[in-house]
């Protein structure tokens, strides 16, 4: 897949001998940069510095997720800060950045049965190991942490520290960036805030799956009912969806991933309502929002929405002041140009459904208060994409060469 994309990099496959010596002095760093959900989060102590993984975690993973990540937004200062005073959330970097993006849960039993579900950019990394890339030479990972804005000072100055070092410490050959969804839009906003730096230091862009216009499908059901990453048995180790409905509602980097409302869509993605009338069960219909309308459901549905969290309740509506923020970004987005000396390759998936519009209640089981709506489980609406970002949205990059 990658062989096709410009690298220059003869041996950039599975099945290909390690390069030699010469080879390698002449190799381009390249930066993993990851996506919503794929960096591992730790908790760090501010008493004595100690830390925990929180994020992701197979044991206790509900327990700690409440603990030590659910948070408030900031409109002081744009962060979403954890409700625990007592920690900080941090991404390690080990392994050159590497670590927090490879094996989302590294302990010894996940490697031991192999479980995939957790392997994030483990076999890519493997890969450019084994075609003779270097740990902290050629080869460096960027996690982050993905509940904070993609324009945010942290994200974007700890992108431009990992761009320099890769730089420098390849000995000052260029950079080829590989980013993975909600990555792609930190790219985009870094390029936009600092295009200079992004000139200096990047010679190829790199994006896979990418939501240039939103993840509509996804993101309205995050911010109505959570986020549901795994299924069956599975769910029973893992953060629970309401769970994770209460951090993702006091997140930018969600609220930045809702549909552009300004781009044309082929086809304009939706939120339905099947709404009872009167007290007359045929008296029935189906309300439809688009991405302006769609504000006012979220504000309706969200309403009494509430954590309690050691004791104390915290009310937790529809966030109008990340809402604001997000469209800040938007802006960025929307205007950031590609610079003439970097070359940008677009892969994004086709063939799979990939949820659009949400529907909530039915004909028969209508929906009598908006409230109502954040306790139904959705039916979509599917597109082609590739199971989570349409190919509408991921393949519209030509505006980044306008």
């Amino acid at each position: 897949m990658f062989g096709d994309c410009g690298l220059g990099l003869p041996c950039f496959g599975l099945g290909h001998s390690r390069c030699d010596d010469s080879e390698d002095a002449e190799r381009e760093p390249v930066l993993l940069v990851s996506g919503i959900g794929g960096s591992i989060l730790n908790s760090k102590r501010k008493d004595n510095g100690s830390q925990i993984r929180v994020w992701v975690r197979i044991l206790f993973s509900n327990y700690e997720f409440k603990k030590c990540l659910w948070s408030i937004y900031n409109t002081q200062t744009g962060y979403a800060e954890t409700l625990n005073p007592d920690i900080e959330i941090v991404v390690p970097e080990d392994d050159h950045g590497l670590y927090a993006i490879d094996i989302l849960d590294p302990v010894w039993w996940v490697k031991c049965v192999h479980l995939t579900d957790l392997y994030h950019f483990h076999d890519m990394i493997t890969m450019l190991i084994d075609c003779g890339y270097k740990k902290g030479t050629t080869l460096f990972g960027y996690g982050y942490d993905f509940r904070q804005s993609n324009r945010i000072d942290k994200a974007i100055a700890g992108l431009k520290l990992k761009l320099q070092t890769a730089y420098k410490t390849s000995g000052g050959r260029k950079v080829n960036i590989i980013s993975h969804s909600m990555g792609g839009l930190l790219i985009r906003c870094f390029m936009y805030l600092h295009k200079d730096v992004f000139t200096k230091y990047v010679n190829k862009w790199i994006a896979i799956a990418t939501p240039f216009q939103g993840a509509p499908g996804y993101i309205n059901d995050s911010l109505l009912t959570g986020l549901q990453f795994v299924y069956g048995i599975k769910n029973f180790f893992f953060v629970s969806r309401w769970t994770m409905h209460q951090l993702l509602i006091e997140c930018p980097s969600i609220y930045e991933m809702m549909a552009n409302p300004n781009f044309s869509w082929n086809d304009p993605p939706l939120i339905q309502v099947w709404r009872k009338c009167s007290e007359d069960k045929e008296n029935v219909k189906l309300d439809a929002y688009n991405s302006f309308e769609c504000i006012d459901l979220f504000k309706q549905a969200l309403k009494d929405n509430e954590l309690t969290y050691n004791g104390k309740s915290f009310a937790l509506p529809f966030n109008l002041s990340i809402l604001e923020w997000a469209a800040g970004t938007r802006q960025i987005l929307d205007n950031a140009q590609l610079p003439d000396c970097v070359s940008f390759y677009n892969i994004y998936g086709i063939s799979y459904d990939t949820p659009h519009h949400v529907c909530y209640g039915s004909k028969e089981s209508p929906i009598s208060d908006l409230s109502e709506v954040c306790h139904r489980m959705p039916e979509y609406a599917y597109v082609d994409g590739d199971g989570t970002v349409s190919a509408e949205s991921a393949g519209v990059s030509s505006y980044l060469l306008s």
